[in-house]
């Protein structure tokens, strides 16, 4: 099951999680998702756990809880939905690029 985690404090690593979702079972993965610009944490993460019982009993339990100094959203990851691509007619600030020549 994979898990998302908001609201984490951004000097929290990816061993941190790992051990503090170690407790309910055995974490396949961790990645803490990171600023393409800076590198620096953007604050969410997401923990993949083999055992869906064991990743259900960390986000009853964890959700709310403070963790590293900092109140933690966790909850079951929903897939990522498709965004429209960023092509076409638009001008860089997003709107609809209207001149005419």
């Amino acid at each position: 099951m994979n898990i998302y985690i908001a609201g984490l404090n951004f000097s929290t690593t990816e061993a941190d999680l790992n051990d503090l979702f170690s407790e309910y079972g055995e974490v396949s993965s961790t990645k803490i998702i990171l600023d393409r610009e800076t590198g620096k944490s953007r604050g969410f993460a997401f923990v993949e756990m083999s055992d869906d019982s064991a990743a259900q009993k960390a986000i009853d339990e964890l959700n709310g809880a403070e963790f590293d100094k900092k109140t933690i959203s966790v909850n079951i990851a929903r897939p990522r939905e498709e965004r429209p691509s960023n092509r076409g007619n638009h001008d860089r600030r997003g709107g609809y690029n209207s001149r005419r020549y």
